[in-house]
């Protein structure tokens, strides 16, 4: 049985620059939604097709200087590849953010939490 590789830690770029991050959580909706309608049966018939939704939540560490003004975010393209050569590129375009957070623990490095929006995903 031959050994595969799977993808593990990524790298993360916004507009071309290097990003220091932990985490990176890309959720995307897909706008459907259940149809509910009165009926003997007692159930759904089907669904609506709405519209796309890519939401990124973004855990990065606190650097002493030179930190990226997270909140000041609009229109960014977020790239995102595997560390290791062969991996596909994913990028998000037209992000935005929606918020951003500090988080201080006793064990941990302080961590900074974003919640962004994109307008669209491309795979590369």
């Amino acid at each position: 049985m031959a050994l595969e590789e799977y993808a593990g830690s990524i790298v993360m770029e916004i507009d071309g620059k290097e990003v220091e991050i932990a985490s990176l959580n890309a959720t995307e909706k897909t706008g459907r939604k259940l149809v509910k309608t009165m009926n003997k049966t007692g159930r759904a018939k089907g669904f609506s097709r709405g519209i796309k939704e890519y939401d990124l939540s973004i855990s990065a560490v606190i650097p002493l200087t030179g930190d990226i003004d997270w909140a000041a975010i609009e229109g960014a393209k977020i790239t995102q590849y595997p560390l290791s050569t062969g991996g596909q590129r994913v990028s998000y375009l037209d992000c935005f953010a929606i918020s951003v957070g500090e988080k201080y623990t006793v064990d941990n490095e302080a961590m900074r939490d974003i919640a962004m929006g994109a307008l669209r995903k491309v795979e590369e």
